[in-house]
């Protein structure tokens, strides 16, 4: 198998590469980049299918469980455009992700608008600058479901 293709911004490559190669053990409850977040935030390590490569990626990602589904949120730091990761789940949304220790399979589902604004507080609860994020930007920040398959 070839290797995954990990970001192209160096702290989320560091970040992917430690929580895969680890095991799990170190990065899933990610600390910052500075080591700030004294608690941490919760995160997985999703693997997609690249829509014009057709090459494994991975993002490590922060979660918000809901239920026994996982909530991802293509934020892109507010950016005007989508990250390349859920590009490709909108193309195919049958992937894998990693949380802690476990690997499985899964299926990803964009939120509708109804349901991303009842899930959207308990998103910036865990993460309090996806708000930011928002108003920063004029996309609609898409929140992603990730059901076991």
């Amino acid at each position: 198998m070839t290797e995954p293709l990990d970001s192209t911004i160096a702290w989320v490559a560091d970040h992917t590469k430690t929580y895969v190669e680890s095991g799990g053990t170190e990065g899933h409850m990610w600390k910052g980049r500075d080591g700030s977040l004294a608690e941490g935030v919760p995160c997985l390590v999703l693997f997609t299918k690249g829509r014009k490569s057709a090459a494994t990626r991975r993002n490590a990602l922060i979660y918000i469980e809901e239920g026994d589904d996982h909530l991802i949120v293509a934020s892109r730091g507010g950016d005007a455009s989508h990250p390349h990761w859920y590009l490709n789940l909108v193309d195919d949304p049958n992937v894998q992700i990693q949380v802690g220790q476990d690997t499985f399979d899964v299926t990803a589902v964009t939120l509708t608008s109804q349901e991303k604004a009842d899930a959207w507080e308990s998103c910036v609860a865990v993460w309090p600058p996806y708000a930011d994020y928002q108003a920063k930007t004029d996309r609609d920040i898409p929140v992603v479901r990730l059901r076991r398959s």
